[in-house]
């Protein structure tokens, strides 16, 4: 089994080049449903979700030709069944997605029910919801969502709270139900706003994209597109934390400073120096690592996504910090393993209580869910001794080669086989 090993304390120096956006490939990937004739995705970040995505794609009859930074997908053989499967929609609740393009475009999908998780259950209520006021009949039959529309039709949406996944299946949705939609309270997220302009690409009418309250203009046909997908602002934010834990000064390529704006103010906050240059972003830091309070809130707010790798970077400041995480009821997963590296940390419900400590102690540790086991990689970068981040398939899910990245910036970090290591 795959391991990362990280011998800490080197400070950062050099070059790392942002991928892209995962969050933003998932259901531009899905939107491909919709319509015909060949889609290029280019950009695209080289993730076990994106495997899945096109594993669950080519079940669906499409024809689909990874070649990272490239993803090409073709309408292939048609008279397939408009269902997701357990055994895929379990490896990635994003899977959740070709829901809405399915009932849109083949008036039938059948999705597996995608369960919880190990940071919260994630209801898809507001999905249901949403295509129910399009016209859909919404059933929930052995673990499974049926859904069947002759053909959807607009109608005025209003979330109960707003969800990316939900304003996302919603939107594409809608860009095929006959007349208009208008969807309210959505998810304001960079990646919703970059969904929104690939539908309009393919011929949609979608207004407002990345705003509180969306209008879709229902269209008869989509085509096909081609699209380079945007920057991953939760991959160049793990890497702005891990400069900010080791010290150092990095150049980060194709870094989203605007979509980061909420982590910039933070991380500046703390002591780091965080300048554009040109379309890439300097970060370094020689100042003390000050304790920042933080509350995770929906885009434009501090992303849930960056409260764990925030978290590390806290667990090595001087001073106290507060942590509250609003958005995931379990999403302190990462303590745990944080102090038995030597952190100080207390958690009251939805709040953790960070006292830095001048030195954290590598430990063999485990990861628990994507970005807890970026917080351990941070962790291991700035800790004395060794660090063993074991269950890396986490990691593997949403952060392309990010042992190779660090390594190319002076990290002495590798992955490992622990049954060749152990053996």
């Amino acid at each position: 089994m795959d391991a990362i090993r990280i011998r800490g304390t080197r400070r950062l120096h050099g070059r790392i080049q942002v991928s892209g956006a995962k969050n933003a490939a998932l259901p531009i990937l899905c939107a491909t449903l919709l319509s015909d004739g060949e889609s290029l995705l280019r950009n695209v970040p080289g993730l076990r979700d994106i495997d899945t995505t096109a594993a669950l794609l080519r079940f669906l009859g499409r024809e689909v030709s990874v070649g990272i930074p490239e993803v090409r997908v073709h309408a292939g053989r048609r008279n397939v069944p408009a269902e997701a499967p357990y055994d895929l929609v379990r490896q990635m609740r994003a899977s959740v997605l070709v829901l809405g393009p399915l009932v849109a475009r083949f008036g039938r999908a059948k999705v597996s029910l995608p369960g919880g998780c190990q940071i919260g259950a994630r209801p898809v209520d507001q999905h249901l919801m949403g295509l129910e006021a399009l016209g859909a009949k919404i059933s929930v039959e052995h673990g499974y969502i049926l859904a069947e529309a002759a053909r959807l039709k607009g109608a005025e949406i209003v979330f109960d709270i707003p969800t990316v996944t939900g304003t996302e299946n919603l939107m594409m949705a809608a860009a095929l139900a006959k007349g208009r939609s208008t969807l309210v309270n959505c998810a304001r997220e960079p990646e919703v706003e970059e969904l929104g302009r690939v539908l309009n690409k393919m011929g949609a009418r979608v207004e407002g994209a990345g705003t509180s309250i969306i209008h879709i203009h229902g269209v008869d046909e989509l085509a096909p597109f081609d699209h380079a997908i945007i920057a991953d602002r939760i991959e160049a934010g793990t890497f702005l934390a891990a400069v900010g834990a080791t010290g150092g000064d990095v150049l980060l390529e194709g870094c989203p400073l605007d979509d980061l704006e909420p982590v910039i103010v933070k991380l500046r906050k703390a002591g780091l120096d965080i300048e554009r240059e040109g379309d890439a972003v300097r970060v370094s830091r020689e100042r003390t690592l000050r304790g920042v309070d933080v509350t995770t809130a929906p885009h434009p707010g501090f992303p849930t996504d960056m409260q764990a790798q925030f978290m590390a970077l806290m667990a090595c400041a001087k001073g106290r910090s507060v942590l509250t995480e609003t958005i995931f009821e379990n999403r302190f997963m990462h303590v745990p393993e944080l102090l038995r590296m030597g952190a100080n940390i207390e958690t009251h419900s939805n709040t953790a209580l960070v006292a830095g400590v001048e030195v954290l102690s590598g430990a063999s540790v485990m990861a628990t869910d994507l970005r807890a086991s970026a917080s351990l990689v941070i962790a291991g970068l700035v800790a004395d001794g060794e660090t063993i981040v074991r269950r890396v398939y986490h990691l593997d899910r949403g952060y392309q080669a990010i042992e190779k990245k660090l390594a190319a910036v002076g990290a002495d970090i590798q992955r490992i086989n622990i049954a060749d290591e152990e053996g």
